[in-house]
């Protein structure tokens, strides 16, 4: 045998060797991620769901009231959200707020 060729071979398989070695971590770190983004995806289609289920409950309701069209508005409370009030009304908000510790003016502070 050529001690030339049977170094190189012996050569070559240890570089092949390392190579595989390293494209099976690579593959290992791809999988890990491809599973990790799997998950997000089911996480953020139950995500979206609850909030598009959130949005229909909290939607406005239309009633009428002395015969004229009203939008109905659920009641202020301390988990209603600002962004769940129709457009116009989160407009106006702002001045409608007054800070918690001053009482309104002609009423006595009430905690």
């Amino acid at each position: 045998m050529d001690p030339e060729l049977l170094a190189w071979i012996i050569e070559r398989r240890a570089e092949l060797d390392e190579l595989e070695e390293e494209l099976a971590k690579e593959l290992a770190k791809v999988r890990a991620e491809r599973d990790e983004l799997a998950v997000a995806e089911r996480v953020l289609e139950r995500v979206s769901e609850q909030l598009a289920d959130e949005r229909a409950s909290a939607a406005p309701a239309s009633g009428q009231v002395g015969g004229r069209a009203v939008m109905l508005i659920s009641h202020r409370a301390p988990d209603v959200e600002e962004n769940a009030l129709p457009p116009d009304y989160q407009r106006i908000s702002p001045s409608c707020d007054w800070p918690p510790d001053r009482s309104w003016p002609g009423r006595s502070a009430r905690r």
